[in-house]
């Protein structure tokens, strides 16, 4: 048995102002390829991993040529997306596979293409028709035709958090290998519906994709090999951004329609629940100072910045929250993080244990929103300098590397705060633990976070407190100019009840 295995992911944030060139996929000098991919991701929790297990279950010769994956950002430059494109469309040329197995976002937009996934779909076609092709996709994969109609099977995470990335790719390839030995005959119904669920209600913790999850993991004892909801990523104005659904079942396509339609009008009577309110920051924060000082064994009380994730787009520059925090005076509180290269540079230069004031954030513009994010000067103490270096404790992307590139902790006697080199969403506990944090040991962490913080940091907290800042991921629908999605959509256009 000969397969091709790829990776190319990225979910992108078209109100971004961060950049996406070739070099953002991977840890600095760009995408892995070939043996070093496969070193890379084997034996670890992350689709490829997945699609390595099965392949070495079933001893096959694998080729894989590229593995590329960047943080969330604004449109993938044409050069980037071509590049990946070319090599994972060089590999097909070689031929004589027996299945391809693919691990995608789903919601990747480059300079020139809506839909990047279905474009290096429809491409791969074009060489090869014929050999049968699995898909995994995250959840905020925003669904077009043209990943349905190139693809024999496609499966989507059933958890926000994303800790089902191995599960995910695992049940396509499944799937897959079932109908290379002709055991099954997969067919695909999808669909999407009016509405851009808003991230910060997406969690499968919660109410309503909690139930909808489950009901799309129960339907898989009803005659569908794979049922997948995706709540789509609603920062991206481009023609399909949103909700939608894809069932796979064996030859039904009757059964398929059905379990689709009725995700989606499941989906479409909680769309208000989807809705995410907003507090005003100085009542969190207050809200927050009036909490408790957190007993042994409780953890600490968790600040979110969630307009500013770098896992939706975010810049992780802005200081707003940063700032108040500093300016209410709230002590024993861990800061992760902020990004900003030069400040990291300059805090090496002086040293461990240097008194330095350094100038942080507020250094990238972002012209489509409202209102700016200036730059944060603050004094304290160079308390850490590290590579930013290490492997995911899990449970989301168990064993995958991560790099935060150089990176220190600015100790200003209330807050630590932790500058960065690249953008790294704080979902692990070794993100802290590489710097030289506890947090358990402390009172509060501010995380530049939505959701993704819940895998490793969620049983940790004594409390949640959710703090509006600034940022391209604006819980604030308003400060967005969506000119091609379609309309009218919930909750931008309201429709009555």
């Amino acid at each position: 048995m000969r397969l091709l295995i790829a990776m190319m992911k990225h979910e992108t944030n078209t109100f971004s102002p961060v950049p996406t060139p070739l070099a953002r996929f991977g840890h600095g000098p760009g995408p892995l390829y070939g043996e070093a991919a496969i070193a890379a991701f084997r034996a670890t929790g992350s689709g490829l991993g997945a699609y390595l297990d099965l392949a070495a279950r079933e001893k096959a010769e694998v080729v894989l040529p590229i593995a590329a994956g960047a943080a969330p950002s604004r449109p993938v430059d044409d050069d980037a997306f071509e590049h990946i494109a070319d090599t994972i469309c060089a590999a097909v040329k070689q031929g004589r596979y027996d299945g391809m197995f693919l691990d995608l976002h789903g919601a990747m937009v480059t300079e020139r293409f809506e839909d990047g996934e279905g474009e290096l779909l429809r491409r791969i076609r074009a060489i090869d028709p014929v050999t049968p092709i699995a898909v995994s996709l995250d959840m905020h994969a925003n669904l077009y035709d043209a990943i349905i109609d190139n693809a024999t099977v496609v499966t989507g995470y059933r958890t926000y958090p994303h800790v089902d990335t191995y599960d995910t790719a695992k049940r396509a390839g499944e799937i897959l290998l079932a109908a290379m030995r002709g055991d099954v005959n997969p067919v695909m119904a999808w669909g999407n519906a009016p509405m851009l669920p808003h991230v910060m209600r997406q969690g499968s913790d919660d109410h309503p994709n909690r139930e909808l999850q489950a009901r799309c993991a129960a339907m898989t004892s009803e005659g569908a090999l794979a049922a997948s909801l995706f709540t789509g990523f609603p920062h991206a104005d481009i023609v399909n951004a949103g909700l939608s659904t894809v069932v796979v079942t064996n030859g039904d396509r009757e059964l398929a329609d059905r379990l689709r339609d009725e995700l989606l009008d499941r989906a479409w009577v909680e769309r208000e629940s989807f809705v995410y309110k907003i507090e005003p920051l100085d009542q969190s924060l207050a809200r927050a100072k009036a909490m408790p000082v957190p007993g042994p064994g409780e953890g600490p009380i968790v600040l979110l910045d969630h307009y500013d994730n770098c896992a939706s787009g975010g810049t992780m520059d802005t200081t707003l929250v940063l700032a108040a925090i500093l300016r209410e005076g709230l002590e024993n509180v861990a800061a992760f993080a902020v990004y900003d290269p030069d400040a990291v540079q300059q805090a090496i230069a002086a040293g461990i244990g240097a008194q330095v004031t350094l100038s942080v954030g507020g250094k990238m513009a972002m012209p489509q929103i409202p209102g700016n994010s200036p730059p944060l000067t603050v004094t304290g103490t160079v308390k850490t300098i590290s590579n930013g270096r290490f492997r995911n404790k899990g449970p989301m992307g168990r064993g995958v590397l991560t790099d935060m590139g150089p990176s220190v902790v600015i100790d200003t006697g209330k807050v630590e705060i932790a500058l960065i080199s690249h953008h790294v969403e704080p979902s692990d506990l070794n993100c802290f633990f590489t710097l030289g944090i506890d947090p358990l040991q402390k009172r509060y962490v501010m995380l530049k976070s939505r959701v993704h913080w819940r895998a490793g940091l969620g049983a940790m907290a004594k409390a949640v407190v959710d703090c509006a800042g600034i940022g391209v991921c604006t819980s604030d629908y308003s400060q967005l100019t969506f000119r091609n999605v379609r309309r009218p959509i919930y909750p931008l256009d309201l429709p009555n009840r």
